[in-house]
């Protein structure tokens, strides 16, 4: 019984020993490809930037095609942990409601929870790198398959659904998605070019204050577009709903009424 207590707390620690090297060699790629890219990050410099020898990548992963799969897994999962709370909230609303004000909000919700994601800044530069050349399309097909399947698709799901809802229009209605882009493109910078866009504040960084003014100016606009655009289906539900047409109460049209021919009685 002791021999076996012992081989079992020896193989448990050996695989939590296990699964800390595999981390380690996660986050050592995520930083070099980041840096140089999927081509020329080669293993061995992994191996080394993780403090491990090249032969343990192939144990973990077989190859570096496999190393780039995990990392992009690894990233999917921190990221899905943010936004899975919002989205199972907002794919609440949709199913409980139809008032637009609660609709709104729950679209807020969702914008909230990634703004915070845009204004974050890793503690890593390379891992901003990393999705910066994972959307410029230069890298291995995998990472944009993984976020898709894994983040990108159910959040775009939720939020075009109650921008559908509001709207008045389907969720795979180009208008529905480029309602979208709109939305969210308003903080979109912040992400992308956080340099450019503190210079033409005139700031050095984005303290809670600041976070919190431009959270209040994007959900103002957002509410106000939101607002609109529902108002723009209800007055053409309206005049759909008055047209003749419609409702086939079209009266026939009057015409002039015939003149009297005159008759002569003779002279």
């Amino acid at each position: 019984m002791t021999e076996m207590k012992r081989l079992r707390r020896s193989t448990e620690g050996g695989y939590a020993r296990g699964e800390e090297t595999r981390l380690r060699i996660i986050r050592a790629a995520i930083e070099l490809f980041g840096e140089h890219g999927f081509v020329a990050a080669s293993t061995r410099d992994i191996a080394a930037h993780a403090g491990v020898n090249a032969p343990a990548l192939q144990y973990y992963f077989e190859n570096k095609e496999g190393v780039y799969r995990a990392c992009a897994e690894h990233l999917a999962d921190e990221v899905w942990s943010k936004f899975e709370p919002v989205v199972r909230r907002s794919a609440a609303t949709l199913e409980s409601t139809d008032d637009l004000a609660q609709l709104i909000e729950a679209f807020i919700d969702l914008q909230c929870v990634m703004l915070d994601k845009a204004m974050e800044r890793p503690s890593a530069p390379a891992l901003r790198l990393f999705f910066v050349r994972e959307q410029g399309g230069q890298e291995p097909q995998i990472a944009t398959e993984t976020f898709q399947r894994r983040v990108r698709a159910p959040l775009n799901n939720v939020a075009t659904q109650l921008i559908a809802k509001i709207c008045g229009t389907a969720p795979t209605d180009p208008l529905t998605v480029v309602r979208l882009i709109a939305l969210n493109g308003q903080f979109a910078l912040f992400h992308m070019a956080p340099r450019s866009v503190l210079a033409l504040f005139g700031w050095t960084a984005f303290d809670a204050e600041k976070l919190a003014f431009v959270k209040q100016t994007v959900f103002s606009n957002t509410r106000a577009l939101l607002q609109a655009w529902a108002m723009e289906r209800e007055a053409a539900t309206t005049a759909a709903s008055a047209s003749p047409a419609q409702t086939g109460t079209e009266k026939p049209k009057r015409t002039a009424p015939a003149r009297k021919r005159a008759t002569s009685r003779g002279t």
